[in-house]
């Protein structure tokens, strides 16, 4: 097919609906001479898919996809994620980085169903997602041809953005043109970045927040909650089983409630520098701790201390993008086996942005009562502990003879 002399391209944009990607259609279109194949994902957005068909043709797209991946997202990225125990930047629970990776997959599915010549995402080109989404598809699909618009064209700002918009009558309705915050908002989470948060003195106003209440404003009455597992896998809730989005559902609007799950982070992004944000993720923090608490009555020091090293690593590649390599299948199966008897359930008490671990039980549980007791128990010898203590103690004794040259 031929428009204006030149062999047009097929192009399988990541399309949100926004500002950014509804200029990026016909910037395609009109830079790239392309035909342009839009991908909606629903991870748990704010309106979901509704819409974006219409918005998507009359900007000029030639098809589009909208994906509801909601159940997906959860059961192939998100439990994995939480079960591994990743946190980056010492409080992140990755909402955004998890989100990326199952985007971009849909969107290789789509190229190659429609034969498409090459992928575009919006990303800026000093943010972490450009790199997600392309190791995504350098890893799937490394034949296909990648579009960067951040990284190639001369809008410079959302401002420059609009003007383009505008002077091409584009239908902006549903974007907010004033918009002061960058937002990412899916099941696991909300992020806000961007604005006077950039600079990391600044207080964040109470109406940033989406989500979840300020502590003090949270109930005066604690509420007891309580998380069953198994195998790691979180299953039901206050009694009731439920499945894993209508679960997430659940639990972040009790922790929002309550105030939980709110973090202020100034981070280090993969391009080299540092930003700042402010996380909500009321849900995921209850999970974490729960689970954090089942861990220790069921798993082993060692088996504990080698989930603690896996944890910052998966934390890493997952932040880093590296979903799709054999390193996260590595520690995926490393976890499956340590969560083998991870089962059982944790009792949380919320109240005024905390969520305390008041009780913990489980069939494969390792703790024994009768040999944590202080009394007498057949299997646990007192005076035995005389010869441990010796030989445990060996190096210390060995040291101190060294450099006294005495005796011990």
């Amino acid at each position: 097919m031929r428009h204006g002399g030149y062999v047009a391209i097929k192009v399988v944009l990541a399309y949100s609906g926004g500002l950014d990607t509804s200029v990026i259609v016909p910037w395609l279109i009109e830079e790239k001479n392309a035909e342009v194949v839009c991908v909606a994902v629903d991870v748990g957005q704010p309106g979901g898919l509704e819409g974006l068909r219409e918005k998507a043709f009359a900007t000029g797209a030639t098809e589009f996809y909208g994906e509801d991946l909601k159940d997906a997202f959860i059961e192939e990225f998100v439990w994995p994620t939480l079960r591994s125990g990743a946190v980056y930047g010492r409080k992140y629970l990755l909402g955004t980085s998890m989100a990326r990776p199952i985007i971009a997959r849909r969107m290789v599915e789509i190229a190659r169903e429609v034969g498409a010549d090459a992928l575009s995402h919006g990303c800026t080109g000093k943010g972490n997602d450009q790199v997600r989404f392309e190791l995504t598809f350098a890893s799937l699909a490394p034949d296909l041809r990648i579009i960067a618009p951040w990284r190639e064209w001369e809008i410079e700002s959302r401002e420059d953005a609009l003007r383009y918009a505008r002077d091409r009558k584009i239908d902006l309705e549903g974007v907010d043109q004033n918009k002061l915050f960058s937002r990412d908002e899916n099941l696991w989470h909300i992020s806000h970045e961007g604005g006077p948060l950039e600079d990391p003195a600044y207080e964040p106003e109470e109406s940033i927040f989406q989500w979840t209440v300020a502590a003090e404003m949270a109930p005066d009455c604690p509420e007891v909650l309580e998380i069953e597992f198994h195998r790691g896998y979180p299953v039901i809730v206050n009694g009731s089983e439920m499945p894993p989005a209508e679960l997430l559902g659940y639990l972040n609007n009790i922790g929002s409630k309550h105030g939980i799950g709110r973090i202020d982070l100034v981070e280090d992004r993969l391009v080299g520098m540092k930003s700042r944000g402010l996380y909500e993720t009321p849900g995921g923090t209850l999970l974490h701790i729960a689970l954090r608490e089942l861990e220790q009555l069921t798993l082993d020091r060692r088996s504990l201390a080698l989930k603690d090293e896996l944890a910052p690593r998966y934390a890493d590649l997952v932040y880093e993008g590296w979903w799709w390599n054999s390193e996260r299948e590595a520690i995926d199966a490393a976890i499956d086996s340590l969560m083998e008897d991870v089962t059982g359930t944790v009792r949380l008490k919320l109240y005024k942005g905390l969520a305390s671990v008041v009780s913990r039980s489980s069939p494969r549980s390792l703790y024994d009562a009768g040999l944590a007791s202080f009394g007498k128990d057949e299997r646990y010898d007192h005076s035995e502990a005389e010869g441990f203590i010796k030989l445990f103690g060996l190096p210390a004794r060995v040291r101190a003879q060294r450099n006294t040259d005495g005796q011990i």
